[in-house]
């Protein structure tokens, strides 16, 4: 049910755009999908040198539940706090990392589609999809404390220890006062001198900001002061063939144990929570070209 209900929810804008856009096919002519660009051409410099690119190693695999529209991912002590989406199944949970159980959850009003968590100062913030709303709650008893609310659409959200930082599905990157939700600035985040939009779900990593990159599998490494993406990271092939036997989405989801160094990745509906290591791949060829 929750599968099928993704493919209403999510699907039904791209097959009205497909349907318009029949007669430019009909003539030859490719056009994206409104708001999106082409992915990043892998050619763009920092400092003089290609940007870096990496790939990854499986250190640790997890359960992940399978059912479960992954839009936020956030650890601390032993446990992964999640925020999910769709209407009507959108949730923040608290899930125990070794065995996948939901030890807590708070379920969202149907009318609202769950997006990116952080937490920060003891209380966890979640946005949501178009509403505008965002959601601040304790987070040990995740009761609700207040709501915020935003002039943009709501995807990622992490924090560097001081300001929130939110994507909104654009090339930009905001940064906010806890407190209050302000704005506090923005970049935008360029490879290069070429915007890169559809950054998703984000986490603060060593002092750069981690961006999935919707409906791909790489992962954007980003300079929080520029916005400047100083590397790529390659999570293509992640999933198994036994992994793919139920229905999944995209991957979508990263959260960091600063305490071990420890990187965990997910995707929308996997059954499965990944520990890895990043590993530099020495040609520095354009990882859009190795994905093909």
């Amino acid at each position: 049910m929750v599968h099928l209900l993704y493919y209403i929810q999510t699907m039904k804008n791209r097959w009205l755009w497909l349907f318009l856009s029949l007669p430019f096919f009909y003539f030859g002519i490719r056009l994206g999908l409104a708001g999106k660009s082409d992915p990043p051409d892998g050619h763009a410099t920092m400092r003089g040198g290609m940007v870096p690119l990496y790939t990854y190693q499986i250190i640790h695999r997890y359960p992940h539940d399978p059912n479960a529209f992954t839009q936020g991912l956030y650890y601390q002590d032993g446990f992964l706090y999640e925020g999910t989406g769709l209407y009507r199944y959108s949730s923040l949970r608290k899930v125990n990392l070794e065995t996948g159980e939901v030890v807590r959850i708070h379920h969202l009003p149907d009318e609202y589609f769950g997006e990116g968590i952080t937490l920060f100062n003891h209380q966890i913030h979640q946005l949501t999809w178009l509403s505008k709303t965002g959601f601040v709650y304790d987070a040990e008893t995740f009761a609700p404390l207040r709501e915020f609310h935003y002039g943009t659409e709501g995807w990622g959200l992490t924090h560097d220890g001081k300001r929130l930082i939110m994507s909104d599905g654009s090339s930009t990157l905001y940064f906010r006062d806890p407190a209050t939700f302000d704005e506090i600035s923005r970049v935008t985040v360029r490879d290069a001198t070429r915007p890169i939009t559809r950054l998703n779900e984000l986490e603060y990593v060593r002092g750069e900001i981690f961006a999935n990159i919707w409906e791909t599998d790489f992962i954007a490494r980003i300079s929080p002061g520029t916005g400047q993406v100083t590397g790529w990271i390659d999570l293509t092939g992640l999933l198994s063939p036994e992994d793919l036997k139920e229905p999944v989405d995209v991957l979508n989801g990263i959260a960091y144990d600063e305490a071990h160094d420890r990187l965990f990745v997910t995707g929308k509906l996997w059954p499965v929570l990944f520990e890895i290591d990043l590993i530099p791949v020495q040609s520095r060829v354009s990882a859009w070209e190795r994905a093909r």
